[in-house]
């Protein structure tokens, strides 16, 4: 049985390295599929947006809840893994997604982690070697509305 690579893809890798993130990630095929883009405002902020359209839209006319879920998946991990550094292992444990409203039009999710933050995380880990992490974030449509909440549960480990 062959071990797990915890390392950044390659394809992400080269990607990011040619492409830069936001370039990576319009086009990464779901992503690209349903009309989501992306935007790092800094080290420890990035934002996504989705606007409306046929591809995204389900039966009744409003955002396909999985589109919804897929702007907000890989976001926290992102951040993580970027910030924590080599030496940590990060992955997703659980996830859920409460849907408030009907999503109409463009619809927003900011992904924040404070370097505060980032410090307790590493002092945790470093001194248990592993720990499960909780954020939420809120997805918000034009008027400043919640469409919905996606909690998220993360794997943190480290290994080195």
């Amino acid at each position: 049985m062959s071990r797990l690579n915890y390392e950044v893809s390659p394809m992400w890798k080269f990607l990011q390295g040619h492409c830069g993130m936001e370039e990576a990630f319009s086009v990464f095929g779901p992503y690209e599929g349903a009309n989501i883009k992306v935007k790092r405002t800094d080290p420890y902020t990035l934002e996504s947006s989705m606007q409306l359209v046929l591809r995204n839209t389900n039966y009744v006319g409003t955002h396909f809840g999985g589109s919804l879920y897929s702007m907000c998946d890989p976001f926290f991990m992102f951040l993580l893994i970027e910030n924590l550094g080599e030496g940590y292992i990060v992955w997703d444990k659980s996830a859920s997604i409460d849907f408030l409203r009907p999503g109409k039009g463009l619809v927003k999710a900011v992904f924040h982690i404070p370097p505060e933050e980032l410090r307790k995380i590493k002092e945790e880990v470093d001194e248990k070697k592993k720990m499960d992490w909780s954020t939420r974030c809120e997805i918000i449509d034009e008027e400043g509305k919640q469409v919905a909440e996606v909690k998220k549960v993360l794997y943190i480990r480290k290994i080195k």
